[in-house]
């Protein structure tokens, strides 16, 4: 097979690095969706409709991100598959995915209809702002299908060592995604409907776009009409891959909706203050998220083709790397923050600036702990233990909840602003536990393997 990076031999640091590049600009692009939406609407409709769409990101992280989680998983048997040079594995686990990801995207588009409103008005979502919160998510579940079908396809792509293609694919529906937000909201005045709209309409781009690649260009998956049948064996081989990282983007998610209810109760002020701020701390994460990504295609290819040895080797690595940058984006959160945030907004009062503030300096004080949390968790995913994810989603939930639920009303918005640290912290803790288990039975695996 023709690998685009070989993942398999050389420099293990470069070639991941080299593979990384393209998925945090797949990944920047990707998030413009949502911060286009974002910047637009802050600008041009209102800071109610700010507030409004920053809102649902919790409920979008509980439905969409449950959705997203779940094609993570589907694609961790394409790698094994490619590193163990099996291309008839490798065309039948990708079939198979691309049928099982639009099957459950479509089940989940009539679910969220149903609980969106009802869980808007369970976070405590501000008379003011509900209308316009329900209008914008109602419109943008449509597009989770083909969200996870270009997610899917992308990861596919990963799977077999090309990061690049799937840049291009993102570019072309993010520009377009971005003059349809011009021309929906600012000529049009559809206000958030028009946005989430444009971003509809970019995802089924993004997916048409992607899924022609995999399905009719890529030399390294040769998928038949025979691997688009349905097969509940490999099916639910995949689906069963799929739940635990599901899950832990689940329960991450009922502590995110949790502690966007306590948001909620300090007022649209504080919520579109909080919003904008969280927008500018997920940037400065695509770096080491990107890595983390390229960690897991490493260590699935690798593992597929029992190179155990070079995996424990380039973690601990990866891991020192990883921990470097995020030195860099706190350093860079610190000093462009406030001025990244003022873009998303025309009305610059106090409060919401202020908010915005106390949330970005707690978020550098801890920075380290999200570049452990993404090492670990995407090496253990790339392993096929995707438990570990679910576990961590637990400890990011017991931390969220304390969070909202304890000390927000003992010292306030501070509180609120240490949640994600908390969170990360008491995802990491598991995390380090599983992986040196793990690492020891990689390292007795690769005895048997040479002797």
């Amino acid at each position: 097979m023709k690998r685009k990076i070989d993942m398999l031999g050389g420099s293990a640091i470069k070639n991941i690095i080299l593979f990384a590049l393209p998925i945090m600009f797949s990944s920047l692009l990707q998030y413009n969706y949502a911060l286009v939406d974002n910047i637009i609407v802050g600008r041009y409709v209102s800071t109610d409709a700010l507030a409004a769409v920053g809102n649902v990101g919790s409920i979008n992280s509980f439905i969409i991100g449950a959705a997203l989680g779940l094609t993570s998983g589907f694609t961790i048997p394409v790698a094994h598959a490619f590193g163990a040079g099996d291309s008839k594995k490798v065309a039948r686990y990708s079939g198979s995915s691309i049928v099982v990801a639009f099957s459950i995207g479509v089940f989940i588009v009539i679910v969220a209809h149903i609980i969106s409103t009802p869980l808007l008005r369970l976070i405590g979502t501000p008379n003011e702002i509900i209308k316009l919160s329900a209008a914008y998510v109602n419109i943008l579940y449509f597009g989770v299908p083909f969200q996870m079908l270009s997610n899917n396809f992308t990861a596919i792509s990963r799977a077999v060592g090309e990061s690049k293609k799937p840049l291009y694919f993102f570019m072309i529906s993010v520009f377009i995604n971005f003059l349809l937000d011009l021309l929906f909201v600012k000529r049009f005045s559809w206000g958030v409907e028009g946005a989430a709209a444009a971003t509809l309409i970019s995802h089924i781009i993004a997916a048409s776009l992607t899924g022609f690649y995999i399905i009719k260009l890529n030399p390294d998956v040769k998928i038949s009409k025979g691997d688009l049948k349905p097969d509940l064996k490999i099916g639910w081989e995949q689906v069963k891959l799929g739940i635990p990282v599901s899950l832990q983007f689940t329960i991450t998610s009922v502590g995110t909706m949790c502690l966007q209810s306590a948001v909620n109760s300090f007022g649209a002020n504080v919520i579109a203050g909080f919003t904008a701020a969280g927008r500018v701390e997920n940037l400065t994460n695509l770096p080491m998220s990107a890595l983390g990504v390229a960690t897991q295609t490493f260590v699935g290819q690798n593992y597929g083709a029992k190179n155990y040895q070079r995996i424990t080797k380039s973690v601990s690595k990866i891991f020192l790397l990883d921990l470097c940058i995020s030195v860099i984006m706190s350093l860079t959160l610190y000093l462009i923050g406030m001025p990244m945030v003022s873009i998303f907004m025309k009305e610059q009062n106090p409060e919401i600036m202020h908010a915005a503030q106390r949330y970005l300096l707690a978020t550098v004080e801890c920075y380290s702990l999200v570049a452990i949390l993404f090492v670990l968790r995407n090496t253990l995913q790339g392993l096929g233990f995707t438990y570990a994810n679910m576990i961590a989603g637990a400890g990011e939930f017991i931390g969220r909840i304390s969070i909202a639920f304890i000390f927000s009303r003992i010292i306030g918005f501070t509180a609120v602003c240490y949640a994600a640290p908390a969170a990360w912290l008491f995802a990491d803790i598991p995390l380090i536990i599983i992986y040196l288990i793990k690492r020891k039975e990689l390292l007795k695996q690769q005895k048997l393997t040479d002797n």
